[in-house]
């Protein structure tokens, strides 16, 4: 099967010039990051299933990869750390990855959390400590770039496979603390069913209706609308706005469970989107 994205962005630059982010796809829809420290030439991939790509695109664009950065455990993000130790080329790398499931990260040498500065050549960027989705699950900040992983992504966040919802949600609103003009490069391109769903529950946001009318413009050239920014994601992600009446009133409705916590808020609104049925539903998009 091809990937849902078949013209990637070009690279951009973030923290001012000093590092340049290059998006590779992989498998179906997971976006691998690698970033460039500008001055010194370093590189890490962020995640990824596999190797391939991403060393076919360092070859194409004379990257020479130094370092992973894993922001948790799952398959398809440590993949890329067990297709380079197949081929021989992960010793000697850097590989850092969350210290709470520190033996669970394949060549780990640096172990991660929460408020702990990690470097990449001469730029320092921050860790997060982002769980809910998965235990140990960290994000990666660099001035205004974020990789974030499964924990947030374009328009939805990740399932809650360890969870709490709690936990989920308290990484959510931290990250919705970040400046506005953060991108947000998570590792999937998931933008149109989040878009979907965030529809059904907010169709008077007005910020939403131009967001989907531009982001079903871009997928049909087969770009993707990764990253957006955390500006963005406050404005259109019903998992950053529990506060939203409108939201709020259609969740209970469609739950049937009054809810007005904004914990409980989040919580009902993950569960109403696992259910799923907003698949089945014939919505009037601003398309």
């Amino acid at each position: 099967m091809s990937h849902v994205v078949t013209h990637p962005a070009p690279p951009f630059t973030a923290m001012g010039g000093a590092l340049r982010i290059h998006v590779v796809p992989d498998a179906t829809d997971n976006l691998c990051w690698i970033a460039e420290c500008t001055k010194t030439g370093a590189c890490a991939v962020v995640d990824g299933p596999t190797a391939g790509p991403v060393l076919a695109y360092a070859e194409e664009h004379g990257l020479e990869l130094g370092a992973v950065f894993n922001t948790h455990t799952h398959g398809d993000h440590i993949g890329v750390n067990l297709d380079l130790r197949r081929g021989g080329l992960l010793d000697g790398m850097r590989v850092v990855g969350p210290a709470k499931v520190a033996e669970a990260v394949p060549g780990l040498t640096e172990a991660v959390g929460e408020g702990d500065t990690v470097k990449l050549g001469a730029v320092a960027g921050r860790v997060m400590q982002t769980e809910g989705h998965i235990d140990g699950h960290v994000s990666y900040v660099f001035g205004d770039v974020l990789f974030c992983g499964d924990t947030l992504f374009t328009a939805g966040c990740g399932y809650l496979f360890d969870g709490p919802p709690a936990k989920m949600f308290d990484s959510l609103m931290r990250l919705a603390e970040l400046a506005g003009d953060t991108r947000v490069c998570c590792a999937h391109e998931y933008t149109e069913d989040n878009l979907r769903f965030a529809w059904t529950v907010e169709p008077s946001n007005e910020a939403l209706a131009a967001r989907i009318r531009d982001v079903w413009a871009i997928r049909a050239e087969g770009r993707s609308a990764v990253p957006s920014t955390i500006a963005e994601e406050r404005a259109t992600n019903p998992f950053l706005r529990p506060g939203s009446p409108e939201l709020m009133k259609n969740v209970q409705q469609a739950t049937g469970r009054p809810v007005s916590d904004p914990e409980k808020v989040f919580a009902a609104t993950r569960a109403l989107k696992d259910s799923k049925r907003y698949r089945r539903l014939e919505l009037d998009l601003p398309v």
